[in-house]
């Protein structure tokens, strides 16, 4: 069933009886009443929604009541995961959590306020957009999508349906990534000139020898919109050993079919808050140049970008540059200017629950927060630019449920920093400069670049 079908079936009971999607629930009227509680349901209970669902159930006006994955034996687990941690996390018992092996069933589950996307990238635009004109909120795992004509559509669903939505671009609700951008806004390092944004890099590798699929995993569903191809573990997920589910990293994060590689994994939180600092959050850049070494032939299954360099200017002037992160270039975000620099990243430290800690390497760049003169970090006066604040980035799209205020990273936001790290990845298979309408969001008379905004979808899983 698509986005039609599910309206249409959705939308009318009985005769002519119109339904339209609540845009404030029942269940979350007042303060002390038994139904104040927000019932979250997760959609993907692997490694990364994990993580997420952790950040969700540490909160007790909250409950997750069901999940659903495609995989039998994670979807169990998840059921598992989410009684035994809330009643540990909260110290009250939680049982019943309901389980779904299809999330269109989920979709009309009317006691289900929110939802909790986690599927690996190409599964995110179409749940988005089926979950909007379904009235659910929902928080989405970026990257927004895994092309930017599939973005758009998302986005615009989200608009049209007056949803709220939290994209998982946690940084944004981290004090040293804001206050990064603050100070660059507020003229500390005087005029902007280059940003540098540096994200880890993935080995080539991976198995190519098909076998079957595991019994327990809908494959088809799986692949959903994209071409089908045989099965070979290491390009899904780590199959179960003796029953239980692995949640070590997917080989899917690793395949262009289903992602775009790291430029999209980190480079969705980096060029995010390049772009935040910038000022640009709502607009892309103007021209883009990028060139790798994409994995030999042969090599293995693993086949998204290698080492790589990109270079982006925006109407403004600003010059954004992305490398691979070495010894001198440490992961993180380095924004220069006429007077100084100003360097934030994730440092030692932990944004979400499945984040790795990290050790900053070499380079006068260390910590959180740095700058080329302590003089730089110190604190904002009143007619300084104070940026959204959100301390939390799962309580900050839990509190805009309540108060159908915007959260901190919005379908658009998401949408426009996820372009930005797609748009390097065209420019990095063509290899040649790129002009770009940002307002229109087409390439400039260059119907082939523009020919790479979408990809073929396959029937049933199609958007639209």
């Amino acid at each position: 069933m698509n986005r039609r079908e599910f309206l249409k079936r959705s939308a009318v009971i009985g005769a002519g009886t119109l339904v339209v999607p609540t845009i404030v629930k029942a269940s979350i009227w007042g303060p002390n009443a038994p139904s104040n509680r927000i019932n979250i349901g997760v959609i993907g209970t692997g490694r990364q929604g994990r993580g997420d669902m952790m950040g969700i159930m540490r909160n007790e006006d909250v409950r997750i009541t069901a999940v659903c994955d495609l995989d039998s034996l994670r979807m169990a687990d998840g059921k598992e995961f989410t009684e035994q941690n809330t009643e540990r996390l909260l110290g009250q018992p939680h049982t019943g959590v309901k389980m779904y092996g299809d999330y269109r069933e989920m979709l009309e589950d009317k006691q289900i306020d929110g939802l909790l996307i986690a599927t690996p990238d190409h599964q995110h635009a179409r749940l988005a957009i089926d979950a909007a004109y379904a009235g659910k909120d929902m928080y989405l795992e970026k990257p927004a999508s895994l092309t930017i004509t599939e973005g758009r559509a998302m986005s615009n669903a989200i608009n049209a349906t007056g949803v709220i939505m939290q994209v998982g671009s946690q940084q944004r609700s981290n004090f040293s990534f804001r206050r990064a951008c603050e100070l660059v806004r507020s003229g500390r390092i005087g005029k902007l000139k280059t940003v540098e944004v540096r994200l880890p890099g993935d080995p080539p590798g991976g198995s190519t020898v098909p076998t079957a699929a595991p019994s327990v995993l809908n494959y088809d569903a799986w692949l959903g919109s994209t071409p089908w191809v045989p099965y070979i573990e290491e390009g899904v997920h780590p199959e179960a050993v003796n029953g239980k589910p692995v949640y070590s990293r997917p080989g899917w994060l690793r395949r262009e079919q289903f992602g775009a590689g790291m430029i999209t994994g980190w480079g969705s939180h980096h060029f995010d808050i390049a772009h935040w600092g910038m000022d640009m959050e709502y607009s892309g850049p103007i021209e883009i140049e990028a060139s790798t070494i994409f994995p030999a032939p042969g090599s293995g299954l693993w086949d998204v970008h290698g080492p790589y360099n990109s270079r982006m200017l925006y109407a403004n002037g600003v010059v954004v540059m992305g490398m691979e992160e070495g010894p001198e270039k440490p992961n993180g975000v380095l924004f220069i200017g006429e007077e100084g620099w100003i360097f934030t990243s994730r440092g030692g430290g932990r944004v979400t629950d499945s984040d790795p800690i990290r050790v900053d390497s070499g380079g006068v760049e260390k910590g959180p927060l740095s700058a080329s003169n302590p003089n730089i970090l110190r604190d904002l006066t009143d007619d300084e630019v104070h940026l959204y604040v959100s301390e939390n980035h799962t309580r900050n799209w839990l509190d805009s449920m309540r108060s159908r205020k915007p959260t901190i990273a919005t379908a658009e936001i998401g949408h426009r920093s996820c372009t930005a790290c797609l748009l390097q990845q065209i420019a990095m298979h063509l290899g040649r400069k790129l002009h770009w309408d940002p307002r229109h969001e087409r390439f400039i008379d260059d119907d082939e670049a523009n020919s790479m905004l979408s990809r073929p979808q396959r029937a049933p899983y199609q958007i639209g």
